[in-house]
């Protein structure tokens, strides 16, 4: 099951890459689920035993828009962004690999968009790319096990944790949620991608690129803490409430870590994808003085 947040409707889409169909959730039960995106996570038992039983054949679609389409979790009460998570993107930053818990940091909502987006270059920045996979929840979870964490996870989706380098390391201590929190810095999507959609839940490739020169490419296999052991150490902290989004972190490959260092400037296009999932389309440009 795919769905979409479409122009503020919780969509369910149909239909082969690239020629993608919607149905309107709310229309097509007559008003049994809401059309707010928040509604579906709220009410995801009974979405997903709607949808399993739905016939598509005798709905009433429409194309599919990308332009109109947002974070499928769009107003979450939480986001968790998890640093360090892959071996090699530690190496490059400078850091041992976590044997415990990962850092665990926030993006803030008003940073989220949509996949395609224009995003503006603060003034004087060093913005960096990190493509990850981000899970969003389906189910309330407190101190689940790593067994039992699949179960609370509603699906999965593309994110770009899109950093500005000087904001997030300015001391006296480092500003990770500032700095990773300019509008635009957290696009998702282009859909929730459920895991029965996927041929393995905890091995999907993803990268990303600037311009078609590829800067990323990696394995969720690589995951130091894969999505099962995040939910479960999360929430043995916090409660995880269903639409609470997880970035789980980004493979190696981003501008600080390379000699020289490279920053996206005003101009470039990124290209994020996951397969079976998606992809995210970004533009820079400069900020007006």
């Amino acid at each position: 099951m795919r769905i979409a947040n479409y122009d503020g409707r919780a969509t369910l889409v149909t239909g082969e890459p690239g020629a993608e169909q919607g149905v309107d959730i709310a229309t097509a039960t007559d008003g049994r689920f809401r059309p707010e995106p928040t509604d579906t996570y709220q009410n995801w038992t009974e979405i997903v035993s709607w949808a399993a039983s739905f016939d598509v054949s005798a709905a009433t679609t429409f194309a599919i828009d990308r332009s109109k389409l947002g974070a499928p979790s769009p107003a979450p009460r939480q986001v968790f962004a998890i640093g360090l998570n892959y071996d090699e993107h530690a190496a490059e930053s400078g850091f041992d690999s976590p044997e415990n818990l990962p850092p665990v940091f926030t993006k803030y909502v008003s940073s989220f968009s949509g996949p395609d987006t224009t995003v503006v270059i603060p003034d004087g920045g060093a913005v960096d790319w990190e493509v990850e996979l981000v899970a969003v929840i389906g189910r309330e979870a407190t101190d689940v096990s790593e067994d039992q964490a699949w179960d609370h996870v509603a699906g999965l989706t593309v994110g770009q944790d899109i950093s500005e380098r000087i904001t997030q390391t300015r001391g006296p201590a480092p500003q990770f949620g500032l700095g990773k929190s300019f509008p635009g810095f957290s696009p998702q999507g282009p859909w929730l991608v459920t895991t029965d959609e996927v041929a393995d839940r905890d091995d999907l490739e993803l990268g990303c690129s600037i311009d078609g020169e590829e800067m990323q490419k990696g394995r969720t296999r690589d995951l130091i803490f894969p999505i099962a052991a995040l939910v479960a150490e999360l929430s043995r902290n916090v409660t995880l409430y269903p639409g609470d989004v997880i970035f789980t972190g980004t493979p190696a490959g981003i501008g600080a870590g390379r000699e020289p260092k490279r920053f996206l400037q005003a101009g470039e296009h990124l290209d994020s994808w996951i397969t079976g999932i998606g992809e995210l389309h970004q533009t820079f440009v400069a900020a007006t003085k």
